[in-house]
């Protein structure tokens, strides 16, 4: 939460929106929720995901403190594993949303006459 004045900008919040913002990261954190996988194993679990698209991702995880590499597995780090329940809410909203959030884009991508009714 925001103290007093301090500007949105540089509150604590917005790490943690930054570290899920990024598609990916919230996907491999979860996929790595049951245990250690290796790289090709995460690639399978996640699907739809370049093979450099996933190095890039874990090494902006494990930078930031959420995972480790061990024996060539990647496996999550206790502050990984405090993000689970976080990834879960969102992934719950957006499931509880999901139509709603879809019925709005539809809305804003209908041409004008549409709208209007004509």
């Amino acid at each position: 939460m925001v103290p007093g004045n301090q500007v949105l900008a540089d509150c604590r919040a917005r790490l943690g929106l930054d570290l899920l913002s990024n598609t990916w990261n919230g996907v491999a954190l979860w996929a790595l929720r049951h245990g250690p996988l290796r790289h090709s194993e995460l690639r399978t679990r996640v699907g739809s995901i370049s093979a450099k698209v996933l190095t890039e991702t874990l090494r902006r995880l494990e930078y930031n403190g959420l995972l480790t590499r061990t024996a060539g597995k990647y496996a999550l780090t206790p502050l990984g594993h405090s993000l689970l329940g976080p990834i879960e809410l969102i992934a719950q909203w957006a499931h509880d949303h999901g139509d709603e959030v879809m019925e709005a884009q539809d809305r804003a991508d209908a041409p004008a006459s549409e709208l209007r009714g004509v």
